[in-house]
């Protein structure tokens, strides 16, 4: 991976880790904690959509769509072991 690639991967992560804070509400870990979970999605939703073998197309959107999936799923289980607590 390149410098460019790292650069997109994390502008793509963070964009990802803001709108599930948005469509997660209540679970969220502010914007900074969001976007950090958001770049981690991105590669949980990566290993997630080749699990099932799911593919979005788009230069932009499969990635972001990807990478928020992955950010939901990351918040959602962050969300169940703060419950357990």
């Amino acid at each position: 991976m390149d410098l460019e690639q790292l650069i997109i991967f994390l502008i793509i992560g963070l964009a990802a880790g803001w709108l599930a804070g948005l469509i997660f509400k209540g679970g969220g870990l502010g914007i900074l904690g969001n976007m950090i979970v958001g770049v981690i999605g991105a590669s949980l939703g990566g290993w997630i959509f080749d699990q099932f073998d799911i593919s979005i197309g788009g230069r932009w959107l499969g990635p972001i769509v990807t990478a928020t999936v992955g950010a939901l799923v990351l918040l959602f289980l962050i969300s169940l072991i703060r419950k357990k607590k």
